[in-house]
């Protein structure tokens, strides 16, 4: 189902987004104070970024290590996830970082370029749980310059969760550089970005994409990002080594008209020395060992880049004034 010919509602309704937040910082302040919530210092523990330098007012990296949401709970535990994915949690952080990024029960939320659906096995059942919406942003069927295998592409993850007794229903909406909008203006709670930003900048629609994003919001709702980090060094102009500077997302958001309101290191690994042959994507889960469009390399050494694991990731939380 396509969610561009949709209005967007939430099953119970459409609560104030900016009241949603407020409460659900209540509910972490107050099961932190009875012991039940854990603030993680290994975000407080790590370098202070040069983003944090830049923007001193935003909250500070706050990362739960418990949810209060039984129902992310289940949908994270549950059996309807690939054994492949559940086995890259202690990675990805699937509790921690929803719950930093403000996930609630009901909320309409847009997964752009949801790749192999490492959050689409969570968003989906959590959303089917709680009456909320799973919308994936994916290829751009109204882009008549979009390639044949793109369009296979979309149509193979929409048929990977067709079954709607499990992943309740997918729906779908037009991304890309030349689509239309997400979805109808100020009906979204929650959109999430991981790993992708990268791929907007050298296909020159990161502004673009933010504008989007912004409209489509609700007030008060969310941008989630998770990219990997370029800092402290410089990125390279088109990006093309898969690493962001903080400051170029910062930027591009804001000047869509969405505000900084917190950013963790959750995803922070100081072992990424982010200067690899083949680029971020030497290091796992890819495993690179050739550059890209060439046949991979079997004499190639892991070792060194899988001993450093993932990469080092900023993970943000914009929101829509309002």
């Amino acid at each position: 189902m396509e969610i561009n010919s949709l209005a967007l509602r939430r099953a119970d309704g459409e609560p104030s987004r900016t009241s949603t937040v407020k409460n659900r910082t209540m509910n972490l302040s107050r099961l932190a104070a009875l012991g039940c919530v854990s603030l993680v210092a290994a975000v407080s523990s790590a370098p202070v970024s040069a983003a944090t330098k830049a923007f001193p007012n935003a909250t500070p990296a706050i990362a739960p290590t418990f949810s209060e949401d039984a129902a992310l709970a289940a949908a994270v535990a549950g059996p309807q996830r690939a054994a492949a994915n559940r086995a890259r949690d202690g990675v990805r952080k699937p509790v921690e970082a929803l719950t930093f990024w403000g996930l609630q029960p009901g909320d309409v939320v847009i997964d752009l370029q949801p790749g192999g659906g490492y959050w689409t096995e969570i968003l989906a059942p959590y959303a089917k749980a709680t009456g909320g919406r799973y919308v994936a942003g994916l290829a751009d069927l109204d882009n008549p310059k979009l390639s044949e295998s793109a369009r296979k592409g979309r149509a193979n993850f929409l048929a990977k969760y067709a079954d709607a007794s499990v992943w309740g229903k997918v729906e779908a909406t037009n991304f890309g550089g030349v689509s239309g909008a997400l979805a109808p203006a100020g009906s979204v709670d929650l959109i999430l970005t991981a790993r992708e930003i990268h791929n907007w900048i050298p296909g020159g629609y990161l502004d673009k994409a933010m504008a989007d994003i912004a409209a489509a919001l609700k007030p008060g709702g969310v941008l989630a990002v998770e990219d990997h980090r370029a800092d402290p060094r410089p990125m390279r102009p088109d990006a093309s080594d898969g690493y962001v500077n903080e400051q170029a997302v910062i930027a591009a958001a804001e000047k869509a008209g969405l505000k900084l309101d917190a950013r963790s290191e959750l995803y922070a690994n100081p072992k990424d020395s982010k200067d690899h042959p083949f680029g971020v994507w030497t290091l796992p889960p890819t495993r690179a060992s050739a550059p890209s469009g060439q046949p991979e390399n079997p004499a190639f050494n892991h070792a060194k880049y899988d001993a450093i694991g993932e990469s080092d990731r900023m993970t943000l939380r914009f929101r829509k004034p309002g």
